[in-house]
């Protein structure tokens, strides 16, 4: 008799793969049939709205540099003549210096005014600090046209009736509020070590923010100077209100004198506008980066 040994009767277990309780099956992966619909769902909303907020745009540089009498979609041959036009004979050198000299000195004030009452929300404790802030809040959605009364009267007390620094004071006060909560936020995800440390070398609490904190703050007020800047240009009730002569004009008022009682200059009316966009273009161009990171720093607690 042949005996067999124990071990050649013993069946060896099969290995399944790591993680699988059962006979493997191929995963299928989503193809381009199932990506196309969710692609469409995704994109088709956006170049819409990117298309409804273009088109005004390319009408107004497409008026700018068509011809008088041209029949056409696309603008050929191209001209300069309305730009031309508007910047020496409808004197929109001073109104683009006028808007200049507004927007600037709204900014750096603007930015001033909001470092410190942004650090005093973010660094300091004290009595009705919460309504302080909310209160600050509640004041974008006050209405300028609400305010307009008083600021005449309050202006024309002062005499600052037709002069540019009304317009500064007003542009801040309205900028002012969202700037310092804005400030406050990006400051209070800037850890308090930072300036304990530099005041222990020796610092005041003044050269510690100055050395410290303002490098840091860089995106903020990028940020904050950037909304500060666009509100004051784009301002239009308040210089045509508190401004009554011509040569203090700025370019939202002198783009609205262009629009006749019988006739519209709408290739001046065009040039004008692209005029007053390409400074604000060039800005975000430039700033972005900050911008963006301006925003959502102080929109995250840590």
């Amino acid at each position: 008799m042949s005996t067999s040994s124990p071990s050649a009767s013993i069946e060896r277990p099969v290995r399944l793969p790591t993680g699988a309780t059962g006979p493997t099956r191929a995963r299928r992966r989503p193809g381009r049939a199932n990506r196309a619909p969710r692609a469409v769902a995704l994109f088709g909303p956006l170049t819409l709205f990117v298309l409804f907020t273009l088109l005004p745009l390319y009408w107004m540089v497409v008026y700018a540099v068509t011809p008088e009498n041209h029949q056409g979609f696309l603008p050929w041959p191209l001209t300069f003549a309305h730009f031309l036009a508007a910047w020496n004979n409808l004197g929109f050198a001073f109104l683009f210096r006028n808007s200049a000299i507004v927007g600037g000195s709204t900014l750096v004030v603007t930015v001033i005014l909001a470092l410190a009452a942004g650090y005093a929300l973010a660094r300091f404790t004290f009595w009705g600090k919460k309504l302080l802030i909310l209160a600050l809040l509640c004041t974008q959605f006050v209405p300028g046209v609400v305010l307009l009364i008083p600021l005449f009267q309050i202006f024309k007390g002062l005499s600052l009736i037709d002069n540019l620094l009304s317009l500064v004071i007003s542009d801040t006060v309205f900028q002012m509020p969202l700037a310092a909560v804005l400030m406050a936020g990006f400051i209070r995800n800037i850890p308090v070590n930072l300036e304990e440390a530099a005041m222990v070398d020796g610092c005041s609490r003044f050269r510690a923010f100055l050395v410290i904190m303002l490098p840091l703050l860089r995106p903020a007020i990028v940020a904050t100077g950037s909304f500060a800047f666009i509100g004051s240009w784009n301002n239009f009730l308040f210089a045509l209100m508190f401004m009554n002569s011509q040569q203090n004009f700025t370019i939202p008022v002198g783009l609205a004198n262009l629009i006749g009682e019988y006739n519209v200059d709408y290739g001046a009316l065009a040039a004008g506008g692209t005029i007053a966009a390409m400074p604000l273009v060039i800005i975000f161009a430039f700033v972005q980066k900050y911008l963006v990171q301006g925003l959502t720093a102080g929109a995250v607690k840590g």
